[in-house]
């Protein structure tokens, strides 16, 4: 087995969103190193006015998003007639296809959020595919136990120092996968992975160490290729999100909350939406 190794480091930018939504984002729109991934926010604050304005109705075509909540609470309402609401520990996922609408407001008792917004590629045979959503409360959630470590597993399987486990997400294009680990203090974990997809991890919380070198929260780390990761925590312990997908390897234009393969495509995007067929559209 080849051991994969950290080969970039992003720190997260402060920015803002919707309506106001403090939030820490690392864009990785078109980046080769992390496709099928294309951003990645973390929303985190104790203060409600960081976030109560939430994100007001607003449109996506060609893009999946994967919504997953640590504390607090988020309501989903889209043009599919679909409205979902969870909690903390729980995710939703939308697959927005050929065009859907749709809002993600804090539940009125969350008074304190923390969560994670994802966006994974469409492949370009999947891009106008109708649009699709899914709510996946915690209870539904996979939660591994091991040596110094807890892992909650959203989407996708997971091979987590020889043990296998699959979250009850399997919807995520490219064979997309998500999990979230909780490391004790100085814990190594070793991650077995299909050799060639790729690898990376959003730090939110303690820090971890690679060949000496500290890596602290709100960083994001791309990892090689290989079939073995090993993570090791260190002296505060580490929280993070690791993703993973099957490469696309198709080009990449996005433009705000459309993500396609050309700059025609965009443009289309951008008509549809204007005269109001962006959801009518197959």
């Amino acid at each position: 087995m080849t051991q994969r190794k950290i080969v970039a480091v992003q720190a997260s930018q402060p920015s803002r969103d919707g309506d106001g939504v403090a939030i820490n984002r690392v864009s990785l729109m078109g980046d080769p190193g992390t496709d099928p991934v294309l951003l990645v926010d973390e929303l985190r604050s104790p203060f409600r006015e960081d976030f109560a304005g939430g994100f007001p109705p607003h449109p996506h075509r060609g893009m999946q998003t994967l919504t997953y909540m640590k504390d607090g609470g988020i309501i989903h309402e889209d043009s599919m007639g679909n409205r979902g609401e969870i909690r903390s520990g729980g995710a939703q996922w939308m697959s927005a296809g050929s065009g859907v609408i749709h809002s993600e407001m804090p539940t009125q008792d969350t008074q304190g959020l923390h969560g994670f917004q994802l966006w994974f590629n469409l492949p370009a045979a999947e891009k106008m595919a109708p649009p699709r959503y899914r709510d996946i409360p915690h209870a539904d959630l996979t939660h591994h136990i091991g040596d110094g470590f807890r892992a909650s597993v959203v989407a996708g399987d997971w091979v987590l120092n020889g043990e296998a486990s699959s979250g009850p997400l399997h919807e995520l294009a490219a064979q997309g996968s998500l999990l979230d680990l909780d490391m004790n203090a100085n814990t190594t974990l070793t991650l077995t992975l299909p050799e060639t997809d790729t690898a990376l991890a959003y730090i939110y919380a303690g820090d971890i160490i690679e060949q000496s070198a500290q890596i602290p929260s709100r960083h994001l780390v791309i990892v090689g290729a290989g079939t073995t990761w090993q993570i090791s925590s260190g002296e505060q312990g580490a929280g993070l999100l690791v993703m993973t997908g099957r490469p696309i390897r198709e080009p990449v234009v996005g433009y705000g909350p459309f993500v396609m393969n050309t700059r025609e495509e965009i443009d289309q995007a951008i008509r549809d939406y204007q005269a109001g067929v962006l959801v009518q559209r197959a």
